[in-house]
């Protein structure tokens, strides 16, 4: 499985939509959804109700959040920064909850044992966090019961265009289709670090606005043992990340 690489061309197409750039293929990744929803490459709507135009900022993260009926990607659902700089984010988040409690910063020892960031991970040890971390942003994008049968199979062949291998793929298909539950994924967490990155990303999907996704984001939270200021924090620097 090849989530590593998966993780890291989300966190790059990431990237590139909060500078201005898609770092897709627009007008084929425009012609190519409209002939499988049945549409016209000038169409910025489909059938199943997903607002092709939206989808285009963001590659596969587009699909996985665009597929959200009705909503748009104009950054106020989809935080970019967010997902880009998730593991540097929710450090930060840690450091400035630390700071505020004591006045100052951690010492060597008591970072020690909050886990390595995502993106200084290496080998086994990042291949995991970052399943953990596709895990969690499906899951927070299935939060509000609103993606069917044939966008599921989008979403799928949109992750296979960043170069899924087979497993990649299978285990994300079974992933759309897995009831959620936040306990589970929480115990896949191997550290604060991890913790808190699966929090953020799953900030960074959400709209919190929605009732079923803050109750979402509630049950992670708890599930994760996140003090409530720990989590206010990372929704803090999500916003802020933009």
């Amino acid at each position: 499985m090849n989530a590593s690489k998966i993780l890291q061309q989300l966190m790059q197409q990431a990237s590139g939509s909060q500078q201005g750039g898609s770092g897709v293929d627009v007008k084929g990744m425009l012609s190519g959804l409209s002939k499988q929803l049945g549409g016209s490459g000038g169409q910025g709507s489909s059938s199943s109700g997903l607002d092709i135009k939206s989808l285009l900022g963001g590659g596969a993260m587009g699909m996985l959040v665009g597929s959200k009926r009705g909503r748009s990607m104009g950054g106020k659902v989809l935080k970019y920064g967010a997902i880009a700089g998730v593991g540097m984010l929710a450090w930060k988040a840690w450091q400035s909850s630390l700071a505020a409690k004591s006045g100052g910063g951690a010492d060597s020892r008591a970072q020690a044992t909050e886990g390595e960031r995502v993106e200084v991970l290496s080998g086994e040890i990042q291949e995991r966090r970052s399943l953990e971390l596709l895990q969690a942003m499906i899951m927070a994008a299935r939060a509000d019961g609103h993606i069917d049968e044939q966008e599921q199979a989008l979403i799928t062949e949109q992750i296979d265009a960043l170069g899924a291998d087979q497993e990649m793929h299978d285990w994300v298909a079974q992933q759309l289709k897995t009831p959620l539950d936040a306990e589970a994924l929480a115990r896949e967490a191997d550290s604060p670090q991890a913790a808190r990155e699966m929090y953020l990303i799953s900030v960074a999907v959400v709209d919190d606005q929605n009732p079923m996704e803050r109750a979402w984001l509630d049950q992670l939270a708890s599930a994760l043992n996140l003090p409530e200021e720990m989590a206010r924090e990372l929704e803090r620097q999500a916003v802020q990340a933009g």
